[in-house]
C-alpha cells in the first residue's frame, strides 16, 4: 500500500490581511482510490477484488464524492453484506474524499474473464 493513499499531507491555508484562508482540499486521484479498493479482498478468494474483476467503475466528482459500482462473483455471494461497506470504508480513507456511494450491479454478470492476468496465474487459471 502506498503511503499517499492512507496519510493526509499537512494542508494550511494562506495567511492574507483578511485573515487566514482555509486550505485547499487535496484532489482525490484514480490511482488513490484503486490502490485503496486493492486492500479488500473477497474472504473465499485470495485475491483482492480489484484484480478479481469485481470493480466496474470508479466515479470521482471534483468536490470529493466518488461512486463505485461493483458486482459480487455471484448473487448468492456469502460475503454480498460485508464487501459493499469495506470498499466503502476503504475508499472514506483516501484524503479528499468527501462522500462514497458503492452500488451493487448484476449487468453484466462477472465470470472468470474479468480477472486480471496476475490473478488468474495465483489461481492456476490460466
Amino acid at each position: 500500500m502506498s503511503d499517499d493513499a492512507t496519510t493526509t499531507p499537512a494542508l494550511h491555508g494562506a495567511w492574507t490581511p483578511e485573515g487566514e484562508t482555509a486550505p485547499a482540499t487535496p484532489k482525490v486521484s484514480e490511482d488513490a482510490i484503486i490502490t485503496m479498493l486493492k486492500t479488500v479482498f473477497d474472504p473465499e478468494i485470495p485475491i483482492d477484488i480489484y484484480e478479481l474483476g469485481l470493480i466496474y467503475a470508479v466515479e470521482i466528482d471534483d468536490d470529493g464524492k466518488v461512486k463505485v459500482e461493483m458486482t459480487l462473483t455471484t448473487p448468492s455471494c456469502p460475503s454480498a453484506q460485508e464487501l459493499p461497506s469495506q470498499v466503502e470504508e476503504s475508499v472514506r480513507m483516501v484524503p479528499g474524499v468527501t462522500d462514497v456511494d458503492v452500488e451493487v450491479v448484476w449487468d453484466p454478470p462477472w465470470d472468470q474473464g474479468r480477472m486480471s492476468e496476475d490473478a488468474r496465474l495465483a489461481l492456476n487459471m490460466y
